[in-house]
């Protein structure tokens, strides 16, 4: 709900548990007014009369105050926008007008030519902001820094900080810390968002998984990214980010020219963490996700099985095996195309290797669709090999610094997105495989990251950072608007771009290449804090886990580990035995009856990933899930019950497993003991409202 004050100069915000106010000076300065619980729009015009803090000399009476602090004038904190002319540098706007579109809301303001238009919406309790910029004057206009949104907390002590950290086979590594006076900083410089940080943070003072105040916020962008934390001198705190790591420019808008920057979302909660963390997972079902409605199939990968030596003959193996145990996808990775037998050549030329695949693809795809599954391909679209057709063709269409060498990792290097003819090139060949056969779903893969990012005929190559990203999602879109029967995953080497940007375009992504179901636990946790089950792909590989660690695990604790998510197989099927394949089969049925609870309903963490027991537990309607997994041996001693959240206290649940009947708040004993397999054991256990 928007409302606005009878002066037209105070603007509310409301969802169903939350507002957001802001007030528009008599000197045309924006100040924020108050985020957190729903108020009435007489409370924000009430907080608009109340006095300004008395400052001291050498201090503004704007900064920790203002909701989009520009560069120049009286401020010196960290602007959120900063421009350069010919003739001057930073900001001295003016406003113009304010108009609503449904509940969005849009403030103008003007500075010479430069107009500024701040939106706000907002969805459930989650606040959208972005920035819209448009140079309507008759000389360009440098953008150093555009941030999408600054967001002022209330006036407490002892703020904590959480935030996602990690690396490639280890993301999402959830850590919190006190903050401290001065700025916290976390970013992405490498071109995509990175498996070093997700673009997301929380802050409490006293919270708890189930109670206590929380404010958190995440960013909308795909490449390199900034968000800085600060508690200024008065204690006050202020968070900022958007596109971009420096200030050393993101684009020269021409006259005529406009940039919109990604969103930053926000939202308040006092349901502590996991409140924060469903209302983030209902905000993208309902309003990022595409199709999030529709439960994502079980697939199988046969990356795992072949590597690189793939052939017809061979996938069509697996896949009657992957069929057998009731998987609905069959994908094949890396391998199909070009030259590609090793990870040296191949990448940029996207039709079928001719000895593999003499007559395409289309061949075993009708095949796997006659065994009752979907059809799915992996590529990699905005990498290339040397050791390929394109590159000897376009050897310039790469980024690159001239003079220098052209650094490789993986044997790759990256295209330059932001040239129109890359563009094309990449719509034909993409548009063209999937017009060549039944595809369903394409794994889009992005092992590499900016490291030359040059652009030497450009007059602003430093734009490539920026156009890259854009012209990454203008393609995503144009194939979806094209095929809007194939489903897209956004992969980086595991989970390198995972952001509310790209969730906007694809149907989930890969969380890690960790497939590891122990080392699992604590990513899928640090995932669960900002995205949903139904996003979250996980797989079921094979034991010993050769990739990474040599742990044996059960395929019983492999499956419910993976069961958290978007259920996948990874493994070699051709090595596995009878027995292990009949076992899977009954843990992929098993799966498909709780896939619309765990993918769509709301999630409860009951217990850690920090040693003994892990536990979650999703709720969507009468039904429930709890996936329980015991980490650690104690010696065969029985493990303390969970209880249960979410349920009607006046209600009986009836559990599938046993038949047990329980009342309100569950104490559920869900049998696990140490030492039953292995180290390790877990269970699913399933009630229903009677």
């Amino acid at each position: 709900m928007l409302e606005i004050g009878a002066d037209g100069r105070t603007w509310l915000l409301s969802g169903p548990g939350s507002s957001y106010a802001v007030r528009l000076t008599d000197g045309d300065e924006l100040l924020h007014l108050h985020w957190g619980p729903r108020i009435a729009l007489a409370d924000a015009e009430a907080l608009a009369t109340l006095p300004a803090p008395r400052y001291w000399p050498f201090e503004s009476q704007l900064d920790g105050r203002e909701e989009y602090p520009v560069e120049g004038g009286p401020r010196f904190v960290r602007p959120a926008l900063s421009v350069r002319t010919e003739e001057r540098r930073g900001t001295e706007w003016a406003f113009e007008s304010y108009e609503t579109d449904g509940e969005e809301l849009r403030l103008r303001f003007t500075d010479a030519g430069l107009r500024i238009t701040l939106h706000y919406r907002m969805r459930g309790d989650v606040i959208e902001r972005w920035v819209t910029l448009d140079n309507d004057g008759a000389a360009p206009v440098e953008l150093l820094r555009a941030d999408s949104a600054t967001w002022t907390l209330p006036e407490r002590e002892g703020w904590g900080l959480s935030q996602l950290h990690g690396r490639w086979a280890a993301e999402s590594r959830l850590v919190r810390s006190g903050l401290t006076y001065g700025e916290k900083v976390i970013g992405s410089r490498r071109g995509h968002t990175g498996h070093q940080h997700l673009p997301w943070v929380a802050l409490d003072t006293d919270a708890t998984e189930e109670r206590g105040e929380v404010y958190g916020c995440a960013l909308a962008w795909s490449g390199s990214w900034r968000i800085a934390v600060a508690q200024l001198p008065d204690a006050r705190v202020q968070i900022t980010g958007g596109a971009g790591y420096d200030d050393s420019g993101l684009l020269r808008l021409a006259p005529g020219e406009t940039f919109t920057t990604p969103v930053f979302a926000g939202l308040w909660s006092d349901g502590g963490f996991g409140g924060a963390s469903r209302t983030w997972h209902a905000y993208q079902r309902a309003y990022v996700v595409p199709d999030a409605d529709r439960d994502r199939p079980v697939l199988y990968n046969s990356w795992e099985a072949t590597g690189f030596g793939i052939s017809e003959e061979q996938q069509r193996v697996l896949a009657r095996r992957a069929a057998a145990m009731g998987v609905e996808l069959f994908v094949v990775d890396d391998g199909w195309f070009g030259a590609r037998t090793s990870d040296r050549a191949g990448l940029g030329d996207w039709t079928p290797n001719p000895d593999r695949f003499p007559s395409g693809l289309k061949p075993l795809a009708d095949d796997v669709h006659a065994l009752g599954m979907q059809f799915g391909i992996w590529v990699e679209p905005e990498m290339v090999n040397a050791d390929s057709d394109l590159y000897r063709a376009h050897p310039d269409w790469v980024q690159y610094q001239p003079g220098r060498r052209r650094t490789e990792f993986r044997n790759q290097l990256v295209l330059n997105l932001a040239r129109e003819d890359v563009q094309e090139y990449l719509w034909e060949q993409l548009d063209g495989l999937l017009s060549s056969a039944p595809i369903d779903y394409v794994k889009w893969d992005f092992n590499r990251c900016f490291t030359d990012a040059g652009w030497p005929v450009d007059a602003y190559p430093q734009r490539l950072w920026v156009d890259h990203v854009r012209a990454l999602y203008a393609l995503v879109d144009r194939l979806r608007a094209a095929h809007p029967s194939v489903a897209f995953e956004s992969c980086s080497g595991g989970g390198g771009r995972v952001d509310l940007g790209i969730m906007s375009r694809t149907d989930q992504v890969w969380t890690s290449d960790n497939t590891d179901p122990l080392d699992r636990l604590a990513i899928q946790h640090g995932f669960s804090q900002i995205h949903p089950a139904r996003v979250m792909a996980a797989w079921v590989t094979d034991s010993p886990n050769t990739q990474l660690n040599g742990r044996v695990s059960s395929l019983r604790f492999r499956f419910v580990s993976a069961m958290a998510g978007v259920l996948g197989v990874g493994g070699d099927l051709a090595e596995w035995t009878e027995e292990e394949l009949e076992e899977a089969r009954d843990w992929v049925g098993l799966y498909k009856e709780i896939r619309p609870v765990v993918q769509r309903g709301d999630l409860y963490r009951l217990r850690r990933p920090e040693g003994g027991l892990s536990a979650v537990q999703y709720v969507l309607g009468d039904e429930t899930v709890v996936l329980a997994l015991l980490q650690a041996q104690h010696h065969g001693e029985p493990v303390a019950p969970l209880r249960l959240r979410g349920l009607d206290p006046t209600t009986t649940y009836e559990c599938r497993e046993t038949g047990e009947m329980h009342r309100g708040a569950v104490l559920l004993h869900h049998g696990l003991r140490t030492g039953l397999h292995g180290d390790f054991d877990a269970a699913v256990v399933r009630l229903h409202r009677v």
